[in-house]
């Protein structure tokens, strides 16, 4: 089956974002910033001296999903999907982080991921489980291009079956 929806365009993507404060500039998993984040680049090192500056620079405290946060953000990007008409391939909704593998049809990654986001706080919100004062995503995320149905299957494995039982298991 052929989803390309652009002549030797992506076939779906990849995306990923955290929620606020829990991945900073500098951490010991490494970080991207603007200058490093295009495809294939490495990670900046660790640098703690530069988390803890981030670390001091937050507004609150770190957002964390619980259970039922959780499957609402589950529901609303499913119903974002069907709305948008996007088909969507996996999806894992985790205490810090949600990842995505869907196709879009003549749509950028990074207006979709704003899309999810949006309509994910909505429902957050609207469901009573953060106030409108909470800062529930990081800035961005991580959209990855899926070039062909081997990409996709490989990603939706990952994100399937890679994400652990733990309530925040890692990238």
């Amino acid at each position: 089956m052929d989803l390309r929806f652009q002549p030797d365009g992506p076939c779906a993507y990849f995306i990923s974002f955290r929620t606020y404060g829990t991945w900073l500039h500098g951490d010991e998993r490494g970080s991207t910033d603007r200058r490093s984040s295009r495809y294939g680049a490495p990670l900046l090192p660790p640098n703690p001296r530069f988390e803890r500056l981030r670390r001091g620079r937050l507004t609150q405290p770190p957002t964390l999903l619980g259970h039922g946060a959780r499957m609402c953000v589950e529901r609303a990007i499913r119903e974002t999907c069907t709305h948008r008409t996007w088909r969507l391939h996996a999806l894992s909704v985790r205490s810090n982080h949600v990842h995505v593998v869907l196709t879009a049809p003549e749509q950028k990654p990074e207006p979709v991921m704003g899309s999810l986001k949006a309509w994910a706080t909505r429902r957050l919100r609207q469901a009573g489980h953060f106030d409108t004062a909470v800062r529930i995503w990081s800035h961005h995320g991580s959209t990855r291009y899926l070039w062909n149905e081997a990409d996709i299957l490989s990603c939706c494995e990952y994100v399937l079956e890679c994400q652990g039982d733990g309530p925040a298991e890692e990238l």
